[in-house]
């Protein structure tokens, strides 16, 4: 009995392949969970659609990866001195996003980060005289700019790009590749239309691998159903039920993610509404829970345990078996699965 995510194989690989479609030599990214699948399978993957390079989050994750895609590694973490030394084949490129890190990387293969309005890190516009002697030690991969998801100032991303290749032109720096993050592909091919000797890689995870949501699908098996009265005590905190129902124990707990929730930029009232509604009734030890049965989420009846959560499924709606499925709604990229099912 487990938590099991269910893939529809040959949809979710024509998702992939739209996207591919749409961003030639895009960068597939596989970091952090390996967005849900795990690292192995989306190295698997990308070697079947055939990319000759895979982006990583860390060093670390690169050297686990390393052993099961034979491509070039990019390491999406910028490279800072002091950093613990991790043994890695010379087919890993690192990202650098300061002058003293492209000096302190003589002979490796390096990606270049600009600062972008993300503001998060990278070289920054009056840094680039400085580049010129560092580079000369490096194998430079190119330069890349990690742009904002979201442009509330109705500023416009391709302008951004172009305001860098302006400067990095100006700087007399090579511009033969340019990778970028969060551009549409119409975005894309107006940059490949206006610096045409320059080739635009675009780093996509979500989009790729996360686009289309009705090709996955979360199920946490019922492991028990004992039912119950109104007043009966239950759990380890000895709550009592608040009316007839049965408590069911469905896998899929803490250890697997579910309970746990990222924080979110929320806007507009009624977002922001729900948001404090559902602050309120946890005060009162009522969470929703991500599992549905009889087409409504149900709640916790109490907090996740560590592998197993326990529903309150009330006596108006059809009783659960032990085998049966409920389906999860879980964040991909928070979320470990006991099994991968093909479907």
């Amino acid at each position: 009995m487990a938590l099991s995510l269910y893939v529809d194989t040959a949809r979710w690989r024509a998702h992939q392949k739209s996207v591919i479609d749409q961003f030639p030599g895009l960068v597939p990214v596989c970091k952090g969970n390996g967005y849900g699948f795990g690292h192995e399978r989306l190295a698997d993957e990308t070697i079947r659609f055939g990319s000759d390079i895979l982006a990583v989050g860390t060093t670390y994750e690169a050297a686990r990866i390393k052993d099961w895609f034979s491509g070039d590694l990019l390491v999406l973490t910028p490279f800072r001195r002091g950093e613990e030394p991790v043994p890695l084949p010379d087919r890993v490129v690192r990202s650098v996003s300061s002058v003293d890190g492209v000096h302190a990387l003589v002979g490796a293969r390096v990606v270049i980060e600009c600062m972008s309005s993300m503001k998060r890190h990278g070289v920054k516009e009056e840094e680039l005289g400085l580049l010129h002697a560092a580079i000369e030690d490096v194998r430079l991969e190119g330069f890349a700019l990690h742009l904002p998801l979201d442009r509330t100032d109705g500023s416009d991303a391709v302008e951004e790009v172009i305001a860098w290749m302006d400067r990095l032109r100006a700087a007399r720096l090579p511009l033969h590749t340019m990778f970028v993050s969060h551009l549409r592909a119409e975005e894309l091919a107006r940059l490949q239309q206006q610096f045409p000797q320059t080739r635009f890689r675009a780093r996509i995870g979500t989009r790729l691998w996360l686009g289309d949501h009705e090709a996955t699908e979360y199920r946490g098996a019922v492991l028990d159903v004992t039912p119950v009265v109104k007043g009966d005590r239950f759990g380890y905190r000895q709550q009592k039920a608040a009316s007839d129902g049965w408590l069911v124990v469905v896998a899929g707990g803490t250890s697997h993610g579910v309970g746990l929730e990222a924080p979110k930029a929320l806007h507009g009232v009624m977002p922001r509404a729900k948001g404090v509604a559902r602050a309120g009734l946890a005060t009162v030890n009522r969470n929703l829970s991500p599992f549905v049965w009889a087409g409504k989420q149900r709640w916790f009846a109490e907090p996740p345990h560590m592998q197993v959560s326990i529903l309150f499924v009330p006596s108006d709606a059809e009783e659960p078996k032990v085998g049966d499925e409920l389906v999860a709604h879980l964040r991909h990229t928070t979320t470990q699965f006991d099994r991968l099912v093909d479907r």
